[in-house]
């Protein structure tokens, strides 16, 4: 990792910009102990790196899906668009979420995940309600070739967590568990159309710059991120500054988020993060990997005191409710309703 700075002609920093620890998993089979040990000394120190070469990541078909999405007629979406948004809709969490104007956040998104059994879980647990899709013309295989990728992303976070549980000094297997049974991961589709008309003040901030996506940490475990090699993406260095992260052709971006990090004490770092307007249209996607509703997150898993986790369980449902929906004040989560249950 280091940082590049590029300077005006007074001299005046204007940007500076971050290349991220690189893991190639072409590699990780030979070489584990080695990427276990650099995971974990980015999750540490940055909370971000790069993974290269993921078997059977297309980035270019996944680029197609999100193009194919996004060139929909605004009927189509509509059709999917999420209860808040469209009242004549039952969706409340999956599904489409449009650019709101008045909002810092200047983004529209499609999201999805995999459906589980019905009768499985509560009807009322709508982190559990099933997906919706648009109609296809035959042409191109969108939920197919989607529902592929999710299973990918799946596959993937699993083994970057084998190797976060090699480093850690636990069992290759030991995060399994938490992702078993109904795993609540959600695969979105998202686009940042440029500011074209006055932005909003809670838009503006230092330098100049424009946001499409406020400053945040992730609420979830681990997030694999799409970029498709547009810039515009800053996290928050050690030292208080923002840094662009320079895009990296074919990789992934990884970050967790703030449920793995509570769940090592603090050990590893949900990095808090932000976009900028780049003056286009910006496409990524984010999957998030997701524990099941019912994982216990309320213990440290480095601890290894028994008697210290006693006394601690707290549901990964309840936690991820509350962290959305009253305390992160994500524009797109605050009118999810109550789960009645709960």
């Amino acid at each position: 990792m280091y940082f590049l700075e590029f300077n005006d002609r007074t001299g005046r920093m204007t940007q500076q910009y971050l290349n991220l620890p690189v893991i190639d998993l072409a590699d990780s089979k030979y070489k584990r102990k080695e990427f276990a040990a650099k995971i974990v000394d980015s999750l540490e120190n940055i909370g971000f790196l790069f993974v290269d070469n993921v078997p059977g990541l297309d980035y270019d078909k996944l680029y197609q899906c999100n193009q194919w999405f996004f060139q929909q007629p605004d009927d189509v979406k509509k059709r999917l668009t999420r209860k808040a948004w469209n009242p004549e809709n039952n969706n409340v969490y999956r599904g489409y979420f449009p650019v709101v104007p008045t909002e810092p956040s200047r983004k529209e998104a499609f999201e999805f995940a995999k459906d589980v059994l019905p009768g499985s879980v509560s009807p009322d647990n709508w982190f559990y309600e099933k997906s919706v899709w648009p109609k296809e013309d035959g042409e191109f295989p969108f939920k197919k070739t989607l529902c592929e990728f999710y299973e990918l992303m799946h596959k993937t976070a699993l083994e970057l967590l084998s190797l976060c549980a090699l480093g850690l000094g636990l069992p290759e297997d030991y995060f399994e568990y938490m992702f078993r049974d109904k795993p609540m991961s959600t695969f979105r589709l998202l686009h940042y159309p440029p500011w074209d008309s006055k932005p909003v003040d809670s838009a503006k901030i230092e330098d100049g710059k424009l946001l499409v996506t406020p400053d945040h940490a992730d609420t979830e475990y681990l997030t694999l991120l799409t970029t498709f090699n547009y810039s515009g993406l800053e996290i928050l260095t050690s030292d208080g500054k923002w840094a662009e992260i320079t895009p990296r052709p074919h990789s992934l971006v990884i970050n967790i988020g703030e449920t793995f990090a509570k769940m090592t004490g603090g050990r590893f770092k949900a990095t808090r993060h932000r976009v900028i307007d780049i003056g286009v249209d910006r496409y990524s996607t984010a999957f998030f990997f997701t524990p099941s509703f019912d994982t216990d997150v309320g213990f440290n898993i480095l601890d290894t005191k028994r008697e210290a986790n006693i006394g601690k369980e707290e549901l990964f449902g309840p936690y991820q409710l509350r962290r959305m929906k009253y305390e992160k004040k994500y524009f797109e989560f605050r009118d999810l309703p109550d789960i009645l249950f709960l």
